[in-house]
């Protein structure tokens, strides 16, 4: 990671975080709860990039271990970059020592929040929101696999068609026409 594609400016009154390069500095991760008809939870892994707005990606399943959200991490650090920083809650997915030593290796500074300040992680907690009241508030999840179709097109949609007010009104990944060109 090029640490030199990143640089701080201060605006009055408050700092933001320019992203110069390709790959942006923080992202930021949680989890969201939801259940099934049957009564059956299960866990939504969210994670964010904190420049873009972008969700990065949405994991679903009855419950999700600190080995699986490393496994999460590893094949979008893989696609995406590795960011400079991750921001999350205290909880116990998050601060297990395997994903503590994990993210040290990567030379990722894990920001954590403090407890019982979720404002700390604010586009997160704002996007699991958005998550719950325009999907899981608004679904009757018959199974598991539904829920997790639903909640990947509902993801393609926030990234690629609805509008951010915090972006000008576009989508955070708007989809890119690349011309191909074909030799045989």
């Amino acid at each position: 990671m090029h640490l030199a594609s990143y640089h701080l400016y201060s605006p009055p009154k408050s700092r933001f975080l320019k992203k110069i390069g390709t790959f942006s500095a923080v992202s930021s991760y949680d989890f969201v709860k939801s259940a099934t008809a049957d009564g059956r939870k299960f866990r939504i892994l969210t994670i964010i990039d904190e420049y873009t707005r972008e969700c990065l990606a949405l994991y679903v399943a009855r419950s999700i271990t600190s080995r699986e959200v490393i496994e999460q991490l590893y094949d979008l650090f893989l696609l995406r970059g590795v960011p400079e920083h991750i921001r999350s809650d205290n909880g116990s997915e998050f601060t297990a020592k395997t994903i503590r030593r994990w993210l040290t290796d990567l030379k990722v500074t894990t920001l954590y929040i403090e407890p019982g300040s979720p404002w700390e992680n604010g586009y997160n907690e704002s996007f699991n929101g958005k998550l719950q009241d325009e999907l899981l508030k608004r679904e009757i999840f018959m199974t598991l696999k539904e829920a997790k179709i639903l909640v990947e097109r509902w993801r393609y949609e926030y990234n690629h068609i609805r509008p951010h007010s915090s972006l000008g009104y576009r989508p955070p990944a708007p989809e890119a026409k690349i011309p191909v060109n074909l030799t045989l």
